[in-house]
């Protein structure tokens, strides 16, 4: 190994034990006063397939590229991440659903997404969905950043992805925000005018 270098863990990658051949859609959710400058809002990876080595880790490794700009961090940018796979008939079903918010601060960061899946509310809806192949799904996954009109679906946990971001931003300072505070661990967005700094 070279001076220097430092190996990075994959950009994206998923545990969901006892599944194979997954893919993920991801698209983003923000608010009124952002906008995307560069790069696709919305997108789809290659299937992956657990290995010898890796035994009970997907692997997509494809790199997301977005600029936005705002004015205004109400809003701010969450990712919304969903994974698919064949299911016992070959027919590409959901695996799960998830989405976490950009981080605020400047750097390389790693985040794990609980994903979860709707579940069917009786039996015979579980049955008829199984039988049929078409599982219990959303018809917009955008939904999964909002909290209107999920207060009566019914989920179950399945999952993980873990998303790693490389954040930078531009003239925050200019707009009175912090987002470089001293304790890394519980980044804030403050505005700084009027606060005293000692």
């Amino acid at each position: 190994m070279s001076s220097g270098f430092v190996p990075l863990p994959p950009s994206t990658c998923a545990a969901f034990p006892g599944y194979d051949d997954l893919y993920c859609k991801f698209c983003f959710v923000y608010g009124q006063d952002w906008v995307p400058t560069a790069g696709l809002e919305e997108g789809i990876s290659q299937i992956t397939s657990t290995s010898d080595v890796s035994p009970t880790t997907l692997v997509w490794n494809f790199p997301i590229d977005i600029t936005f700009k705002s004015t205004n961090p109400s809003g701010w940018p969450q990712i919304v991440v969903s994974v698919y796979g064949p299911d016992f008939f070959g027919n590409d079903v959901v695996r799960g659903y998830g989405a976490v918010h950009v981080p605020f601060t400047p750097g390389r960061h790693t985040r794990t997404i609980a994903m979860f899946v709707p579940e069917s509310t009786s039996r015979l809806q579980k049955f008829t969905s199984w039988f049929t192949g078409r599982r219990p799904e959303f018809t917009d996954p955008r939904v999964v950043a909002k909290g209107e009109g999920r207060e009566v679906t019914r989920v179950r946990s399945q999952g993980f992805v873990t998303i790693s971001f490389n954040v930078v931003t531009k003239d925050m300072k200019k707009l009175g925000y912090d987002v470089s505070p001293s304790d890394m661990q519980n980044p804030s967005l403050v505005p700084t005018e009027g606060i005293p700094k000692y």
